[in-house]
Order: C-alpha cells, then structure tokens, then sequence
C-alpha cells in the first residue's frame, strides 16, 4: 500500500477523537514551548553574567603583578606593576585590542553621620573606552573628569542605601600600601546604575591620580585591563604580552567559578529537559494505544484483507509523526515569540535577590536569549523521543492477530 494511503488513513483516524487529539498536540506544544523559553532564559541569564563580569571587571586580558592575587587584592608596591605608561603602550599596539584600561583597586569605608559601609574603590582612566558602561549608566550628576581631585562616582543604590545623592559629601576611609588607612572629604559627582546590584551598591570609582594618591601607591597600578574585538582573540593576545615579573590572565581564568557554575548549571537543565519530553513522549504513546484498543477491530478487518504487519506500524508511526510534527512547529512558534518578547522586556527579579547572589555579576533583570541551536536541538530532540515511544503502540498494533482482532469488543 503506497505511504500516500497509510497517511491518509492516519490523518482520518487522528480526526476521529479530535478533543483527544487536540489536547494531545497541545500537549507537545506547550512542552516544546516551556523547554523553549527555559533554553531562552538559561542561554540569557549565562550571557549576561559572563558579559556584565567582562565588562565591568575582568576584561578579556588583564596584566598584573606575579604576586598580586585576585581572590586577596593586595595594595603593597611589590604587587602592583610599575612602568605602567610602557605596559599600557605596548597593550594598546598589540592586535585585536580595542580598548586599553590601567586601575588600581582598594578597599574602604563611606563614613556617614549614620553608618559605615565597606566599598571597593577603584582608581580608573576616565576617557577609557573599557568604562563606558558607567558612563553611558549615568542616571544622575557628571561623569568624571581625568584632572578631577576631589569627586567619585558611587552607584545609584548605594546613594539610596546611604540617602545622598549627587553633589552630595562623603567620607572616604581607604587602606594605604602600608597597611595603615587615610580619609579624605570626597564630592559625589554622579551616580551610575549598571543592573548589577553588586556593583551598584559596593563600588566607588575615582581618577587614578587621586587613587594612588590615597593609597600611597606612587605611579603603580594593580592591573591593566584589555578589551578585544572578540573573546576568542583573547588566548592569543595574552600570550603576546607576556614577559618576565608579570601575569596575564584571560576571561576564562578569571572568570571560572562562573563558567564552572555553568557547566554544573547545564547538566541539571539536560535533565529536566529530559523529564519534560519523556513526559510529553509517554502522553503520545498512551493516546496512540488507546486509540489501537478502540480500533481492535478495524485493525483486524485490514489485516484480514491484506494489510501487512509494517504496514499498519507504519500507518501508526505516521500518526504520532503527525501529531509530534504539528506540536513541535507550534511549539518552536509559540515558544520563540515568548523569548523574543522576553528578550526586549526582560524579567525583573529585583534588587534584594540579586544582592543575595554574591561572587557574581548577577543583575536585577535577566533578558531572554534567542539561541536558534538550542532550539533546534530541543525540537529533533522532542520530535525523535515522541517517535520512539510510539514504536510501542505501533508495534502492538502490528503484532496483533486477525482472528482475535475481530472478536475484540
């Protein structure tokens, strides 16, 4: 029998329930659709704290001191780098580098008449281009000036936690390269909110001047940060610039509890993706036998006039391949226009969970990611479980004999 006919019989046999059917294809639809919009939102929220860690902290390079350790920033002389204006010449003539950025990173108090409240002061270049997240998040006031002595930029949720605002003084309490600490009356110049609380709320950036004038750090500077043209570009710039007394580290060195995080992450995705297709497989399978049960009888009629075994296994095969098609096109549809929408909008989660997540660039409103691999992925994933599960029935339907078909009920 060509496979026009069996399809045809499929289609009408499908018809015949067609609340049974519809709920069926809603069924692998919605599923389809969540795993859609979970792989969305996942592929985003990754996204985001690799990006949001880059490009507010890490960079793709940075060039430090051997001795100077991230996890233990360290402000005495033999851990920051010294002829910083020679490093930051030869960062900036290396290929692929786009931008080129010297700090120097402290730790300190913001002493108000109320509270004390620890903070990372960070020394910066103000005209770098690695800053401009902050200066295009300015909400309030001036971004900083190179030659400025006296101002800072402090985040717009710490000002809202201290109750100050911009052009408001503060108190400044920063550890010196000596271990001792030195204080100094600061003007708030702006304030920046970048969606990541963590820095928004713990972060006070000055002009780098002023920065190793606080600390007592002379011309030295704790790294010097690279943006490149592309992450992956940023294993070969690396290898170009290092030298004798220095480390260079990439994104992925100091970024690896993140990208470990979701590595461990991903594994425990797979699984509910897999729980939610073989849920969604078994439902299919268990509408195609009930169907077998209520058609015993008709099987046996066409088995008794010549239908082979495979034929009528097939015919069942194309009923499920139906339905499975049919949802996974609706699926992909309805699924792909929630992560579009999602990936304008976004979804606030606020600001006191966020800060609860610490250690990593975790923001306040995560943004959906259309990832068309993943998609696609989890589409022939669904559309092939469904067909193997329904082997089951059709296999049933195949096996059974004419005689006892026909005395079925």
């Amino acid at each position: 029998m060509a496979l026009k006919k069996l399809w045809v019989i499929a289609y009408r046999d499908l018809g015949r329930n067609r609340r049974r059917t519809g709920l069926t294809l809603l069924a692998v639809t919605l599923g389809l659709a969540v795993l859609i919009m979970m792989s969305g939102f996942i592929a985003g929220i990754f996204d985001s704290m690799i990006s949001f860690s880059i490009l507010l902290q890490s960079g793709h390079v940075q060039i430090r001191s051997e001795s100077y350790k991230m996890e233990k920033p360290s402000l005495k002389w033999q851990d920051l780098l010294e002829n910083s204006d020679e490093l930051l010449a030869g960062a900036a003539g290396t290929d692929g580098v786009t931008a080129v950025a010297p700090v120097l990173w402290a730790s300190g108090f913001v002493n108000t008449s109320d509270e004390l409240v620890g903070v990372s002061v960070t020394g910066i270049d103000p005209d770098s281009r690695f800053h401009d997240p902050i200066r295009q998040g300015m909400v309030a006031g001036d971004y900083l000036a190179v030659d400025d002595r006296d101002g800072v930029l402090i985040g717009e949720k710490l000002a809202n936690d201290l109750g100050i605002s911009s052009g408001s003084k503060i108190s400044l309490l920063v550890s010196t390269s000596d271990g001792e600490t030195d204080e100094d009356i600061f003007t708030v110049r702006g304030l920046f909110a970048t969606g990541v609380v963590s820095y928004d709320a713990g972060t006070v950036y000055m002009p780098l001047p002023k920065a190793q004038a606080i600390t007592n750090a002379g011309e030295r500077i704790s790294a010097v940060i690279l943006l490149t043209e592309e992450a992956e570009m940023a294993d070969p710039v690396a290898a170009a610039l290092r030298g004798p007394g220095r480390s260079v580290v990439t994104w992925k060195d100091m970024n690896a509890l993140i990208l470990g995080a979701i590595e461990q992450g991903m594994f425990f995705y797979i699984m509910i993706y897999g729980i939610v297709i073989l849920i969604v497989a078994v439902l299919i399978a268990n509408t195609l036998l009930m169907s077998v049960f209520e058609r015993t009888r008709e099987l046996g009629i066409l088995s008794a006039l010549g239908m082979k075994g495979r034929q009528i296994m097939t015919m069942i095969l194309l009923e499920a391949g139906t339905l499975a098609l049919l949802g996974v096109i609706g699926g992909v549809i309805l699924g792909s226009l929630v992560v579009w929408y999602m990936s304008f909008n976004g979804l606030y989660i606020g600001d006191d969970i966020a800060s609860m997540v610490q250690g990593f660039a975790y923001p306040s409103t995560f943004y959906a990611k259309i990832a068309p691999i993943d998609f696609l992925a989890l589409s022939l994933a669904m559309l092939g479980i469904v067909l193997l599960a329904s082997l089951y029935p059709a296999r049933y339907a195949a096996r059974l004999e004419p005689v006892e078909a026909l005395h079925a009920l």
